[in-house]
């Protein structure tokens, strides 16, 4: 774990942000941790410093629903492995919180000794989650990319280049003269990259993407290009 440099915590509460950090120095005394209270301050100041191992995430917080914290990180930042560390620990949020990208599921019930096995599973390339679901994760999360694969390989070769160009942030007239299209064209391929994939929005395409690795996408692309 000496490859671990810089941690983000993104919580609302003072006194929890200061349990995390502390608990971070106990694990790793030359870890450098960054406290912000909210998304938007996470946001801006990962503008300016992308230079984070991983973000530790407090899913309810003050002006953010559900999971949009989390899909607005992955969405911005898509290398940047995010852990949910919640009060909130039923399964179904845990289960959702995996699906939408997170790197691991820390319930705040369960210490700060845990803490570090989580970083630990999650920088090494796996995902953490309470030792009561890890054998069911082993499996959604495959068969969750198999399935996500399957999909992407439905697309055509422009719809492919027109996803790529959204997972790096271009807008539809960003993408139309990367393309030299019209932009009516590009709508139509975002549609239809939305419908193939099972979608309902532009985030959730490149959430989608993102829970496949590098090698997995060179492997898909390989395909197209075969």
């Amino acid at each position: 774990m000496s490859d671990l440099s810089q941690v983000l915590i993104i919580d609302d509460h003072p006194l929890f942000r200061e349990a995390l950090s502390s608990a971070l120095l106990l694990a790793y005394p030359d870890v450098r941790s960054r406290e912000v209270s909210t998304l938007n301050e996470a946001i801006t100041l990962l503008e300016t410093d992308r230079d984070f191992d991983i973000a530790l995430l407090d899913l309810n917080m003050p002006g953010i629903t559900g999971f949009e914290g989390l899909l607005q990180l992955r969405t911005l930042h898509p290398r940047l492995p995010v852990l949910v560390v919640s009060g909130l620990e039923n399964e179904q949020i845990i289960d959702e919180a995996i699906t939408y990208g997170a790197a691991g599921f820390l319930p705040k019930s369960l210490g700060r000794e845990v803490l570090a096995d989580a970083i630990g599973v999650i920088m090494a390339g796996g995902i953490y989650v309470p030792d009561r679901l890890d054998n069911n994760h082993e499996v959604d999360v495959s068969s969750d990319k198999t399935r996500i694969i399957e999909r992407l390989l439905s697309l055509t070769p422009q719809q492919m280049r027109v996803l790529f160009m959204l997972r790096e942030g271009l807008l539809n007239k960003q993408i139309a003269y990367e393309l030299d299209v019209g932009a009516t064209t590009v709508k139509k391929h975002v549609s239809e990259i939305l419908r193939k994939l099972c979608v309902h929005s532009r985030t959730q395409a490149v959430i989608e993407v993102s829970k496949l690795d590098q090698d997995e996408l060179f492997d898909v692309e390989k395909r197209f290009m075969g």
